[in-house]
């Protein structure tokens, strides 16, 4: 689920359902979601950052879960002995596949983007080092009052 969902809790939780009626075998199937990229935030009373997951997006997680179906990025329906491999993980995101988008770039787009990213990444190691001496400067004026 996204983080912020429950009123209690700021972090991603995760909803299990388990079935104890049902007789486990190894080729028992497994759905896990991942619905941690869904809902729309916004401000409770107190101007805390909550997110609300909209109607449509809880027929999809429940949907999802009663046909027990994979969606791309989204959920992965995956077997006891896969679960077992990855360590008992029961976070859908470990069985998703990585996708990898390649960009094909010339030569001369490649040397262009590896200067501006050189000079972005000098000036943050310059300003880096602008703060580190500020802070160490701040520290030395400190003292104990007598």
């Amino acid at each position: 689920m996204p983080s912020n969902v429950f009123a209690n809790t700021g972090t991603n939780v995760s909803v299990l359902f388990f079935d104890k009626s049902k007789k486990k075998t190894d080729s028992d199937k497994v759905t896990l979601i991942d619905a941690s990229k869904l809902g729309k935030e916004y401000k409770d009373a107190n101007g805390l950052k909550k997110v609300r997951l909209e109607d449509n997006e809880i027929e999809k997680i429940v949907s999802t879960f009663r046909k027990a179906k994979a969606v791309e990025d989204f959920s992965v329906v995956v077997t006891y002995n896969e679960v077992k491999e990855k360590g008992y993980s029961l976070s859908a995101g470990q069985y998703f596949d990585i996708k990898i988008d390649y960009v094909d770039i010339t030569e001369e787009e490649f040397n262009s983007q590896m200067k501006a990213d050189t000079e972005e990444l000098a000036a943050m190691f310059a300003e880096s080092h602008k703060l580190e001496k500020e802070i160490q400067k701040q520290l030395a004026s400190l003292s104990f009052p007598a």
